[in-house]
């Protein structure tokens, strides 16, 4: 497909959008929009594939992580994310809100439209056939912005991060290793778009390549599949093969697994299964979206009503490994480079949290680099006095300002 055939976006949706009825609106009319294609024949439908395949393809040529259309807030055009900003792609047709409303419909099955209208939201992933014939996939978020629908898709790499580049400390790579401990509840944790599904993905792959076991993956959605190497892998995607995150950990326990994954902890229930699983004596990863590990711990404990936070802290205390918080910080190159900080539950670090003094853990990781531990704003400073990014980047991005500024003067 060449750029100009973009255009029949609007020839292919015009007569369709002049069947909807100028009085119907809302929900009722994003239903006639899944019935009206649904009667489309086979050429329409396919058309209409290609178009949106197409913009996802450009993402590769583009180098770009993200890419965003649909919805009154793009203005018609189609958005990409390279190195951290978000930009339209120029010269970009304008497409009406209605012409993205059936394009995106197009690619539903019936019951993820009726998720969609009953949620008001549907994470789905979706893959892209390139033109060398190899398959990429893209984790897809689809929403309402005023009753038209917008879309995110994210490209997911199809190469994983050699886990040796992350220079994790051994004591960590061990921590993180299930030939070295069998046990623990490990969390990668960051903002949207820090990384931590390709570190997630990175302590998988190396686990996969050294130990004789079984990874169960709970995600949603499903994004980098690991083929079975030493390990069997499940990938197991919510709302196609598992309910929930809750009803994937607990169904994992009956499938001897040596590894559980929870794609992520979104709330109390997932948090509680987690530290429940963990407890029952298995190895456990998951992430959150939190900038610190003392912001993580503050986290779990603060989700759960509080006649039940006596209980988490203790458990959590016992059963919490490591917990490594990043973030992707633009570099002089142009690109973006990964800064984080590491807490190991040292014998210390426990006693803080079951004490309620999780405060004192940043001084803790700050002096505990025998163990492998560090701030994120060591990193920071490590990162800079290498020439990798400038002084105004590594004070914006730290988490304690004042301590970075003294760390850099």
């Amino acid at each position: 497909m060449i750029a100009t055939e973009l255009h029949d976006l609007e020839e292919i949706t015009r007569p369709l959008i002049e069947v909807i009825p100028r009085t119907v609106f809302g929900s009722e009319r994003h239903e006639m929009i899944g019935e009206i294609l649904e009667s489309q024949s086979g050429d329409v439908r396919l058309k209409l594939k290609e178009i949106l395949d197409y913009f996802v393809r450009r993402m590769k040529d583009l180098e770009a992580s993200d890419i965003d259309l649909g919805g009154h807030g793009c203005g018609g055009k189609v958005w990409y994310r390279v190195y951290g900003d978000k930009k339209p792609l120029e010269n970009s047709p304008v497409y009406d809100v209605l012409c993205t409303d059936f394009l995106f419909h197009n690619v539903l099955s019936p019951k993820q439209r009726e998720f969609l209208l009953d949620k008001k939201n549907l994470d789905f992933s979706y893959v892209v056939q390139e033109e060398s014939g190899r398959k990429t996939r893209h984790r897809a978020d689809m929403y309402f912005d005023l009753e038209h629908l917008g879309l995110n898709m994210r490209r997911i790499e199809t190469s994983i991060f050699p886990f040796r580049t992350y220079n994790f400390h051994p004591d960590v790579a061990k921590a993180l290793s299930l030939r070295y401990l069998k046990y623990g509840l490990t969390l990668v944790t960051g903002i949207t778009g820090s990384g931590k599904s390709a570190t997630l993905d990175a302590i998988i792959d190396a686990n996969n390549r050294s130990v004789d076991a079984h990874v169960v993956i709970v995600a949603s959605p499903v994004e980098m599949v690991h083929e079975p190497r030493r390990c069997i892998v499940r990938h197991r995607e919510v709302g196609k093969d598992v309910r929930s995150f809750k009803h994937g950990a607990i169904e994992a326990l009956r499938q001897d697994p040596d590894i559980i994954v929870l794609g992520e902890m979104r709330d109390a229930e997932t948090i509680t299964t987690a530290l429940e699983i963990t407890d029952s004596g298995h190895k456990v990863f998951s992430t959150l979206h939190t900038a610190s590990a003392v912001e993580t711990i503050d986290r779990i404990i603060g989700e759960v009503p509080e006649i039940e936070q006596d209980r988490v802290k203790t458990r959590l205390a016992d059963v919490l490994t490591c917990v490594i918080s990043q973030k992707l910080i633009p570099s002089l190159d142009g690109k973006r480079i990964l800064a984080k900080e590491v807490m190991l539950t040292t014998p210390s670090v426990r006693a803080a949290i079951k004490s309620n003094n999780t405060s004192e853990i940043y001084q803790m990781m700050q002096e505990g680099s025998a163990y492998g531990m560090h701030t994120l704003e060591q990193d920071l400073k490590k990162h800079y006095e290498e020439g990798r990014i400038s002084l105004e980047e590594a004070i914006n991005y730290s988490n304690n300002k004042k301590r970075i500024k003294e760390l850099l003067t």
